[in-house]
């Protein structure tokens, strides 16, 4: 049961999150806020395992809640369900530490995709969101700090393939996938794949 957290400053859109998830048994929805400061202290209290957070906000804007929301006392991942996908806007949500970008509008089938696999410990980026982050890196200067395999790995993670389908892309099993992850991950200082995408695409590494 995959425990979640609904933050949004519109009643309406609240409620019909949770009439969606509500039908999926896999999810439990264990609380609802409608600005940063009260999804904070809803974390404290529920733990969820994901929090599906607004950006637009009174207040405590959603990019700045999210370390807040990473810290409390389950952790929880976070996955960002906006109507902006502004570069800004999503590089700065992946780089606070959001785990998946989604745009309002998504099914309910791809926010539930998007939820089990920000649970996971992978990420999700809609199709839209990814083609952005990768675009706008196109005319910067490309830095060696990552191995052309590394990169080649990092370029296949942002268009959303799991460890075992770039596997199977490059013909190397998933261990080495998962070693060049690692080695990605400790170069660019990063806690997930999202970040390391966010991080990248700053540097032009991708």
């Amino acid at each position: 049961m995959i425990r979640i957290l609904i933050v949004d400053d519109h009643p309406v859109v609240r409620e019909g999150l949770v009439a969606v998830l509500g039908d999926d048994r896999d999810f439990r929805v264990v609380g609802t806020a409608g600005s940063a400061e009260e999804a904070v202290a809803t974390a404290e209290r529920a733990r969820p395992d994901v929090v599906l957070l607004d950006l637009e906000m009174p207040g405590t804007n959603g990019v700045e809640a999210i370390p807040k929301l990473r810290a409390t006392a389950g952790h929880p991942r976070v996955l960002v369900l906006t109507a902006y996908d502004t570069e800004e806007r999503v590089l700065g949500a992946l780089r606070a530490g959001a785990g998946g970008y989604l745009l309002k509008g998504a099914a309910a089938a791809e926010i539930a995709q998007a939820i089990r696999a920000v649970h996971e410990g992978g990420s999700y980026l809609t199709p839209r969101v990814a083609a952005r982050v990768v675009a706008q890196v196109g005319d910067l200067r490309r830095s060696g700090v990552l191995s052309g395999r590394e990169r080649q790995v990092l370029r296949l993670v942002a268009q959303g393939l799991s460890n075992k389908q770039i596997a199977r892309q490059l013909a190397i099993t998933e261990r080495t996938v998962k070693f060049h992850m690692t080695s990605i991950f400790n170069k660019l200082g990063a806690e997930n794949r999202a970040q390391a995408i966010a991080v990248a695409a700053e540097r032009g590494l991708l």
